[in-house]
């Protein structure tokens, strides 16, 4: 007889997540406040100069941020995020995401993301989270409410 595993809140929601799956996006690991995925650059990714379009490897970031602030339970959003390009990434490239907590304060947090090819920075990240009041709250598409606001 097998023993089912509960997930973790990460692994809960990287399993719900369409659209890094769809993106080849894999947790490598995980823990309290952070987080590290890893994605390759696929033939699909890049722009009209053969780099990786900016726009994914926000997304990878972004992904390592989502199960970073997420990892202590209670549903978790960003409240926004920036991110400085250092060096292009090309087709076939394997990036590694690694989001490490800076600070938790109330329901918001602060989340740095370095982004790397091997040891050769490609980006750094930063999101601002914002958790929800009540976890188990979960709002229609569209609408919003006071604690969405």
């Amino acid at each position: 007889m097998s023993q089912a595993t509960e997930q973790t809140p990460t692994e809960a929601m990287v399993s719900a997540d369409e659209a890094s799956r769809g993106l080849g996006i894999e947790l490598v690991e995980h823990g309290e406040g952070t987080a590290v995925v890893r994605m390759t650059v696929t033939p699909a990714m890049v722009n009209g100069h053969r780099i990786a379009h900016g726009g994914f490897v926000f997304l990878l970031a972004d992904t390592a941020f989502a199960c970073a602030c997420n990892s202590y339970g209670p549903v978790t959003v960003a409240a926004g995020a920036d991110i400085v390009f250092v060096a292009p990434a090309r087709e076939g490239d394997v990036l590694v995401a690694r989001a490490e907590e800076r600070a938790r304060y109330g329901r918001s947090g602060i989340y740095d993301v370095s982004v790397r090819r091997g040891e050769e920075l490609i980006a750094e990240f930063r999101g601002r989270s914002r958790s929800a009041r009540d976890e188990t709250a979960r709002e229609a598409p569209g609408t919003t409410t006071k604690e969405s606001r």
